[in-house]
């Protein structure tokens, strides 16, 4: 890809971005904000009531160090939890910002599925909190790929949204295109953790000319839920053998 193709490509996703704030400040102006999780009136756009703000569970310390599971209480010596002690994940440290829960889970779903992509910028700043560690060592922001049959089915990829609302709120550099879903999966919902992790074995890779964009970087990899770690693992995986320097990965939410 030569430099006009680069340059061209920054500007449609500079188009983009400007589209939806215009969009954002547009409805803020003609509609009353509601509560991004039950519709209730709130003061502020793109925010939660009080009663849905006290449900939600964030994830805090303390929590394993790997894997970003949080403990009940501290553990003695170092903070890695027995899954990780038995089978390491092949990421370096995963963090999530929310639990995934009843609460939780109408406002993943509803900007998952429902176009409510004005809550980015709301759901991003709490992904940079829960992050910070990670983003301060991060070269590169590498959203989680869709499959384009189904990014053509719903139109955007919540992943990417949430990763380039991160770039531009810390300023690296997120590489959207790099890498790519190239084997269309059933839907992991309804998989044992087994099934999971061989539903996603050769659904990715890096796109060969940007592997520049990968080779000798500390990438963080972005998605929406960490359920079982068989995507972000596949992802982690392929990303490692393109060249990356390490992975880290950084979630909306997890299942604990």
């Amino acid at each position: 890809m030569d430099r006009t193709d680069r340059l061209s490509g920054r500007a449609r996703d500079a188009a983009t971005a400007m589209a939806s704030v215009l969009a954002t400040v547009v409805l803020d102006a003609l509609l009353p904000p509601r509560c991004a999780v039950c519709g209730e009136p709130v003061d502020r756009p793109r925010s939660l009531c009080l009663r849905c703000w006290s449900a939600l569970g964030f994830v805090t310390r303390p929590l394993c160090a790997i894997c970003g599971d949080p403990f009940e209480t501290a553990p003695p010596g170092e903070p890695v939890c027995g899954d990780c002690l038995a089978a390491p994940p092949p990421w370096g440290r995963a963090r999530s910002a929310l639990r995934y829960d009843d609460a939780s889970r109408p406002l993943v779903l509803g900007f998952k599925h429902g176009d409510r992509l004005h809550l980015a910028p709301l759901l991003a700043g709490w992904m940079q909190a829960a992050g910070a560690e990670l983003l301060a060592d991060a070269d590169v922001i590498v959203p989680v790929p869709l499959h384009r049959w189904r990014l053509i089915a719903r139109r955007y990829n919540q992943a990417a949204v949430l990763a380039h609302a991160l770039g531009r709120t810390t300023g690296i550099a997120v590489s959207d295109r790099a890498l790519v879903r190239v084997r269309r999966t059933p839907s992991q919902g309804q998989l044992t953790r087994t099934q999971r992790a061989r539903n996603v074995q050769g659904a990715f890779r890096v796109d060969a000319p940007r592997c520049v964009e990968i080779v000798g970087r500390r990438v963080l990899l972005v998605d929406d839920v960490l359920t079982s770690g068989a995507t972000a693992g596949a992802c982690t995986r392929v990303l490692l053998q393109a060249g990356a320097e390490a992975v880290d990965l950084l979630t909306l939410a997890r299942v604990v």
